[in-house]
């Protein structure tokens, strides 16, 4: 429901809800009155450049002037990076203008509340959105906010007007392949999509979109007197209040009142929908004083609500005490689970790894010949650096060997040139020592895609890098190594936070030696190689790289000597994968039992490839 346009003079908040499938912006006058609106195209932040979002926003400009303050819901912002690249942006076209930034679940959240104050008794507000796609989203009074769902559609989407619609074409052509006939359902689905004969049903789903699909849904509450319909919409209404209850459960609510609170088209156009969902709650939260209500307005009013809040400056649901650049960071992510605090060191001055070194000032102007001549005195560096830090690395080895053998874990975390070399040392692990891959892992900022381009602002997302250990689950047992060449690196040090929190050890890998923690932030272990300025000015693909990939080296190699996956300097664990492998089996059961290659090969072939088995077959038959 609109409220009825009035005129106002100052001050005025625009909101803008950014969708997958068209934006909407609001200006509105400071007490909740609408002056303009003006809809557009769709905004995802995925799928949209700096320069595309720019223009997007300046359209919304010409159309609806410069406001006191903005606030955007914006689909595909995902955390602190994202929301600060939006805001970023928003002040090229609004320069000076207050605004928050938040994604569209939030901006959904905010209007449950835009213009009320929260009920005394409810202890968080969760939303349950059902449309096209579906998602459950909260926040307790202590700030923690929780999401389930929200995975799309091939993936989830719980409740959509997709699922509904998608589950009605499984049971019509169920139904007709049992029966022969069409059920009433069927003929709806048939009539609406202009459709003569079932056969036509197969190429319609193969160019369908989500959106067609979604559509059914309508004509299954139509036929919700069939048994059919019912039962399908039942089926939704359970699993979507599943998630419901369970993200209730993520914000600590099991014995506290929730307001829940309905939005999207599948419960503003089907109250019989929410009655069903309420129902299902209910049951699932027996006794408790929990909230049910339809949204009240529509969710683009919570970006104007964003926008209030930044007006008042309100708190960012991040709290950044310091940009990346200055003296340090400190970033505390709203958690279900409680605040995680992060605090990256401070760097007297300005990092080693960013200097720029005297002996390569005209490393532009050298011969090759010099130039490599250069490069090589540069590397001699790095076997002093390590051997400075070699207490260091014997700790650190010695709490991996530890944890290995305990059935613990070894996590490398990085980003960059440090994340692609702590990948590449875990993926070299299960050939080499025929380790379990679960074994040894490496965390790369950004991903997969970040092995082989860069991933822009992945590795400032310290949430990200929490994330990566909370769903790999690690706990007391583990090691979890943050490699940094400048040692400060958010993404990193969000995994050594919430690492810390599990009661892992862990432990820094950098090559800034005047690195300053915050009491209680220091790692375990910490290996600081003071390598000097890099040849090229913050290449840290060089010495620094170099000199990481051998405490790597050392770390894996001798944790796993340690383990008896090694006899003398051979592999007797190695995985023989390929032939050139296999012939290296046999070289080493040659070589520690004076066996034939034939001999050596019969044993290997009875043993799987077990080097370390037919070697103590045959020393056992000698």
């Amino acid at each position: 429901m609109n409220p009825a346009i009035h005129t106002e003079t100052a001050p005025t908040l625009l909101g803008i809800e950014c969708g997958g499938t068209h934006t909407v912006a609001l200006l509105a006058g400071a007490s909740g009155q609408l002056l303009k609106r003006c809809d557009t195209g769709p905004a995802n932040l995925r799928l949209l450049s700096d320069a595309r979002l720019i223009a997007h926003f300046r359209s919304i400009r010409r159309q609806l002037g410069i406001p006191a303050a903005v606030g955007v819901g914006i689909a595909g912002a995902r955390g602190v990076e994202d929301c600060a690249r939006v805001t970023r942006l928003l002040d090229h076209v609004w320069p000076g203008v207050p605004s928050r930034v938040g994604h569209d679940l939030e901006s959904a959240l905010a209007a449950a509340h835009y213009g009320q104050s929260a009920p005394s008794v409810a202890k968080a507000r969760l939303i349950i959105l059902a449309g096209t796609g579906s998602c459950t989203y909260g926040q307790n009074t202590r700030g923690a906010v929780a999401k389930v769902g929200g995975w799309g559609h091939l993936l989830g989407d719980h409740g959509s007007g997709y699922d509904i619609g998608f589950n009605a074409l499984r049971r019509i052509v169920a139904d007709y392949d049992q029966s022969g006939q069409w059920t009433p359902m069927a003929q709806a689905i048939l009539r609406v999509l202009g459709l003569n004969d079932p056969e036509e049903l197969i190429a319609w789903v193969q160019q369908a979109s989500k959106r067609d699909i979604a559509a059914l849904a309508a004509q299954v509450f139509e036929s919700s007197t069939s048994s059919d319909a019912r039962d399908i919409l039942q089926q939704s209404a359970q699993t979507i209040s599943t998630d419901a209850a369970m993200c209730a459960r993520q914000l600590g609510c099991q014995r506290q009142p929730v307001d829940f609170v309905f939005a999207g088209g599948v419960f503003t156009r089907q109250p019989s929908q929410v009655a069903r969902v309420t129902a299902d709650i209910r049951r699932a939260r027996r006794g408790l004083r929990d909230r049910f209500r339809v949204l009240e307005r529509e969710s683009f009013w919570g970006a104007v609500s964003l926008a209030e809040q930044a007006l008042n400056a309100s708190p960012l649901p991040h709290r950044v005490l310091a940009e990346k650049g200055g003296s340090s960071l400190l970033v505390t992510p709203r958690r279900a689970s409680g605040e995680l605090e992060v605090s990256v060191p401070r760097a007297s001055g300005l990092s080693v790894t960013e200097q720029r070194n005297p002996r390569s000032m005209e490393l532009d102007r050298l011969s090759v010949e010099n130039a490599i001549e250069l490069m090589i005195s540069e590397d001699e560096l790095i076997p002093r650096a390590l051997r400075a830090q070699k207490k260091q690395i014997d700790r650190l080895i010695r709490r991996v060997v530890r944890a290995l053998r305990s059935g613990g874990r070894l996590f490398y975390v990085g980003a960059g040139t440090s994340g692609r070399l702590g990948v590449l040392d875990a993926s070299e692990c299960p050939p080499t020592f025929r380790s379990d891959p679960e074994q040894v892992q490496g965390i790369m900022a950004g991903g997969v895609p970040a092995l082989h381009t860069s991933v822009e602002g992945a590795e400032d997302d310290v949430e990200a890098g929490a994330r990566a250990v909370v769903f790999r689950s690690v706990g007391v047992r583990d090691v979890v190594v943050g490699i940094a060449a400048s040692g400060r690196t958010p993404f990193i040090w969000g995994a050594l936070a919430e690492a810390r929190r599990r009661h892992a050890v862990t432990a820094l890998l950098c090559c800034n030696p005047h690195l300053e923690f915050a009491p209680g932030s220091k790692p375990d272990v910490v290996v600081s190689l003071d390598l000097g300025p890099e040849l090229l000015t913050g290449s840290t693909r060089l010495k620094s790289g170099t000199a990481t990939k051998l405490v790597l080296n050392m770390v894996t190699t001798l944790a796993m000597v340690r383990l008896g996956k090694v006899l003398s300097n051979l592999m007797v664990d190695l995985n023989p994968s390929n032939m050139k492998l296999r012939d290296r089996a046999i070289r080493i059961v040659c070589e520690l039992t004076g066996s034939s290659r034939d001999v050596a090969t019969r044993t290997l072939e009875a043993t799987r490839w077990g080097v370390k088995e037919a070697v103590l077959v045959l020393r056992k038959s000698m």
